[in-house]
Order: C-alpha cells, then structure tokens, then sequence
C-alpha cells in the first residue's frame, strides 16, 4: 500500500476539491493514459486495484508509470463514539486529484491492449476519466 514514509504533522484538514490541474495533466511519459475528468479523493487501496488491473491485462508486458501519490491521511472516530474529545486518528491515505490530473500512463504495449486495461483501471477509480492518446499515434 502506498504511504509516506514520514509527514510534517501527523493530521490534516479536510480542504476544498476545486479547480483543474494545470501540472500533471499531460501526456509526459507514456503514450496512453489516463485521465480525470472531475475532482475527488483517490485513495492507496483504489490506486494499487487499479495498477493491478493494468499489469494484468497487459501481461505484465509494457511499462506502467503511477502519476499519483497518497500524501493526505484521513482520520476517523471510532464507531458510537460521543461527539467531542478531539480529532480521530489517521484512518487512510489519499491523493487529492483536480480535474484534469493524468492518473496513469502506459507504453511498450499494442494500443489496443493499453486501452483495454487503462478502461479496466477506470472501473477501479472513483472519479470518471477518459483515456488519453499521445498525437503522434493518432
């Protein structure tokens, strides 16, 4: 499961998911990928379900690059707790996607196959996204 190693402050706020991603939402390594197309939270056990439907689809041919990274923890009370006695403890880890954000991209395979399995990643991800072809393919 994807976690930082370490984090200034062990808690953090909530935050607003607003506006679109101007860095990070191109094409920059691969020549398919995945993209959002609305704002939301990704968390570590969706991101790796994802990457494991792509591996597997592509026969672990090809290469994979990640171009999320769970930084945010979420914390939680525990349940029929009374309200008060301060912030629950961290629960989970997510990434804090805009609109836009290049999610996953993938090279070294059959177009074809790429599409497939970026398609079956998306059944994983909680946001709508849209797959993503470099120019000089089309």
């Amino acid at each position: 499961m994807l976690m930082p190693k370490r984090t200034k402050y062990r808690k953090q706020q909530k935050g607003r998911k607003r506006g679109t991603a101007f860095r990070g939402s191109s094409l920059a390594f691969g020549s398919l990928g995945l993209q959002a197309l609305e704002a939301g939270w990704v968390n570590a056990r969706q991101i790796e379900a994802a990457r494991i439907a792509i591996t597997r689809h592509a026969k672990r041919g090809g290469r994979i690059w990640i171009r999320l990274f769970p930084d945010k923890p979420i914390t939680k009370k525990p349940a029929e707790t009374r309200m008060g006695k301060g912030k629950g403890a961290p629960e989970e880890w997510v990434c804090v996607v805009k609109r836009g954000k290049m999610l996953y991209e993938i090279d070294g395979v059959d177009p074809a196959v790429a599409k497939e399995a970026l398609k079956r990643a998306s059944h994983k991800l909680p946001l709508s996204t849209r797959i993503v072809i470099r120019e000089d393919l089309r």
